[in-house]
């Protein structure tokens, strides 16, 4: 009985994460406008991660080599770190300056 749940969920998650991907592209492909917004995006996000990559550094402490981290990997996690870092000043830039407008209209 619980394979036979197991194989449900498995199903069900499958078709959820297809209707996750379709729908969307089919919007896309509605209006071609939201395709250029989500391009914009993209890139954006690509060129925030390229500057987080050249800003972080390979250091590799002996806790952290010993966790099996190499330096590759220390510099992705770091670019991950400053790209979050970024995106949350930006987000709380743009709160602030949404509430400010708001008060002057």
């Amino acid at each position: 009985m619980l394979d036979l749940g197991l194989y449900v969920l498995y199903a069900l998650l499958g078709i959820a994460i297809a209707t996750a991907i379709i729908f969307p592209i089919i919007n896309a492909i509605k209006d071609p406008g939201a395709l250029l917004k989500i391009g914009i995006g993209i890139g954006i996000f690509v060129v925030l991660f390229g500057i987080s990559y050249a800003l972080s550094d390979s250091n590799v402490s002996l806790k952290t080599a010993a966790a099996g981290i190499d330096a590759s990997s220390s510099r992705l996690i770091g670019a991950g770190l400053i790209m979050f870092y970024i995106v949350l000043a930006g987000s709380i830039l743009a709160l602030i300056y949404s509430e400010i407008s708001k008060a002057f209209k």
